[in-house]
């Protein structure tokens, strides 16, 4: 196109994968986020505020509700979304930089804090939970980037920088291999090839691998749940009981479920099924940032019969125009984008370009596995009677993710309303 400027791209990954090394640096044009002694603050997880985890909340349930398509699964992981997002946010200036706030409800500093407590919260649970958080910078020799941005991400977000040709069919190899390694072969790919203008990958890799505080009986054989599919089909699924026993009982408006404690004593998992005659859509409409932590807050034991499909999902999708929906316009525009504390690019401007998203989620007897991918490419240029049984059976689309015990946080966040 006549008066355009030749652009490179930037390419933002998160994965569930273990830490590449390398090392780089560039300009001191930009800082890093409040430095102290020469090293970025941590905000503390006792700085988790209600109002800074009801923005994550608000963020997470957004970001389903906009990639959401009614009667297809769903299953995003807003943990891995927010960490690489927020690697990037700390490349970004001016009304970008706000743009990044707005979506997330907290400016840089305290983005950069609270997603280092998010990495150190998750990343050392107890139990027989296994679990990776981990950063990395991939740059291309093309791109200079600045050494605050750099620094920023290594002491922010424990990332590490190695210098790599993106294009090579070797780079690609490698990464794959990464990302099935580490996500046990969970998510065995995420890039065919990088695109010839790539200069710059920021990885996130999150794998979460939880048994149940109380697992599922173990049945003597196999026995099937009649599944209501959205499209109006059935499906016969093999399905879970508890057995009739006490547990965490959730239920509000509209909806009522369950969390189920895994054994690290910090994260479970929650079912939530709409009441009977009430669309997944209705219901989905009404949940908010504060949702999750107040079924949490007015959780009771009851006694439960509880019966659940077992089910594996998988995910994959462009997010760049639920993330432009959300409030990062300019971030995807390339006369507006202002990435210039990221560093710098003989052959144009930094910008957004897309951003990629996978998942995989798998749930049986003994607890949940559950990996995610989030690839963001820029371009250069009311509670039932206490003595009753609560029947709960899950025949019908519901929603599921892993959430934080204690603030309600949403690890991951899908639907289940199609099955095999």
């Amino acid at each position: 196109m006549e008066g355009a400027v030749f652009v490179k791209k930037i390419l933002t990954i998160a994965l569930a994968l273990a830490l590449l090394t390398g090392c780089t640096g560039g300009s001191t044009a930009a800082k890093p986020i409040k430095s102290k002694n020469g090293e970025a603050v941590e905000l503390h997880p006792a700085q988790r505020t209600a109002e800074l985890e009801a923005g994550y909340a608000d963020f997470a349930v957004e970001l389903l509700r906009a990639n959401r398509r009614p009667g297809e699964n769903t299953l995003m992981s807003p943990l891995s979304v927010t960490l690489a997002l927020g690697m990037t946010a700390m490349g970004a200036s001016g009304n970008t930089a706000a743009e990044f706030e707005e979506v997330f409800g907290m400016d840089q500093e305290t983005l950069a804090g609270y997603c280092m407590a998010l990495r150190k919260d998750y990343d050392r649970l107890g139990g027989s939970s296994e679990t990776d958080l981990v950063n990395s910078l991939w740059c291309d020799p093309e791109l200079t980037l600045n050494d605050g941005f750099v620094k920023t991400c290594q002491d922010g977000f424990d990332a590490e920088l190695f210098h790599a040709d993106l294009q090579s069919p070797d780079t690609v190899k490698a990464v794959n291999g990464w990302v099935s390694e580490a996500t046990r072969g969970m998510i065995p790919k995420v890039v065919e090839k990088f695109d010839d203008q790539a200069v710059l990958a920021l990885i996130n890799a999150v794998y979460f691998k939880n048994q149940f505080q109380s697992p599922f009986v173990t049945p003597t054989g196999e026995w099937f749940i009649d599944f209501q599919n959205a499209d109006g089909t059935l499906s016969h699924p093999q399905g879970m009981s508890n057995g009739e026993r006490d547990e965490v009982y959730l239920s509000h408006e509209n909806g009522q479920g369950v969390v189920m404690p895994y054994d690290d004593g910090k994260l479970g998992l929650l079912l939530m099924l709409p009441d009977e005659g009430v669309s997944l859509t209705d219901y989905l409409n009404g949940w908010d940032g504060q949702t999750i932590s107040g079924l949490l807050e007015n959780q009771t034991e009851r006694k439960v019969a509880l019966n659940v499909p077992k089910f594996k999902a998988e995910w994959d999708g462009e997010l760049s125009d639920a993330l432009t929906a959300l409030g990062l316009a300019d971030a995807f525009d390339a006369g507006k984008a202002d990435f210039t504390a990221m560093g710098r690019s003989e052959d144009g401007p930094l910008y957004v370009g897309s951003v990629i998203h996978k998942t995989a989620f798998e749930v049986n007897e003994k607890g949940t596995e559950a990996a995610a991918v989030t690839a963001v490419l820029m371009e250069c240029g009311a509670a039932l009677p206490p003595d009753d049984l609560i029947v709960l059976r899950f025949d019908r689309p519901f929603v599921y993710g892993i959430v934080d015990l204690t603030t309600g946080a949403p690890l991951f966040l899908g639907t289940m309303e199609q099955m095999d």
